[in-house]
């Protein structure tokens, strides 16, 4: 197994204006982490605990107020938009609660998108989408668009988009949150088969304990503070 740290953040702090604009809301207070190759992390916690803003931090989305995310060693909100972009699209994957494929496109082509925003030729990215959508068995749905398809093999291809690029790390935000308990299973055992076979780095928020506590490593975020939990 790979043990090298793949994403490392250092003293992560978010705040935000409340809505009356008179205080800070103190969302992260020196968030301390370490993913290491081919392991898969939870983070637990309430509602509005700040879950979904420290995965966007972590994923290059959203900056934080002070502190550090380091993709491989590289500070990555040294780098200006244009250039934290190309490396985003190139490191991480990002699977979220709601699929956001684009509505008018195929299956196969939402998959491809990553990749030919990277610059792979058409032909190049169609044999990937159309292997990586065979792999998580929707070789009969390639051409069909979101609206054709149910709820686990939506996320299912949002899944296969998030890999195009061969990241090292997924970031997953509550990805089994709309399904059913038979989807759900089937999302978690793609997860830790990426895990096993590819060396995939996975950071997966969710509410629900019992997946958690499937995970490598347990974290708990309350009141702004992430802690190992166990």
């Amino acid at each position: 197994m790979n043990k090298e740290v793949v994403l490392h953040c250092r003293g992560i702090e978010k705040k935000f204006k409340s809505k009356s604009g008179t205080e800070d809301l103190h969302i992260l207070r020196g968030v301390e982490l370490n993913v290491r190759g081919a392991e898969i992390i939870s983070i637990v916690g309430s509602s509005g605990s700040g879950k979904s803003t420290l995965l966007h931090i972590l994923g290059g989305l959203d900056r934080p107020n002070g502190g550090k995310v380091f993709w491989d060693d590289e500070s990555i909100y040294d780098h200006k938009a244009d250039r934290l972009a190309e490396l985003r699209n190139s490191k991480v994957g990002f699977v979220f609660q709601f699929h956001h494929l684009l509505p008018e496109f195929t299956a196969v082509e939402n998959v491809m998108m990553p990749a030919l925003i990277g610059g792979t030729s058409q032909k190049k990215a169609e044999k990937r989408a159309a292997n990586l959508l065979d792999r998580f068995g929707l070789s009969e749905r390639l051409m069909h668009r979101p609206s054709e398809l149910s709820g686990g093999e939506q996320q299912r291809v949002s899944m296969a988009r998030a890999l195009m690029n061969n990241p090292a790390l997924i970031l997953a935000d509550e990805p089994t949150g709309n399904l059913d308990e038979k989807n759900t299973e089937a999302i978690l055992e793609l997860l830790f088969e990426l895990r096993d076979t590819e060396d995939v780095s996975i950071v997966l928020i969710t509410h629900e304990k019992d997946i958690a506590s499937r995970c490598d490593t347990l974290y708990s975020l309350q009141h702004g503070i992430l802690q190992k939990e166990g």
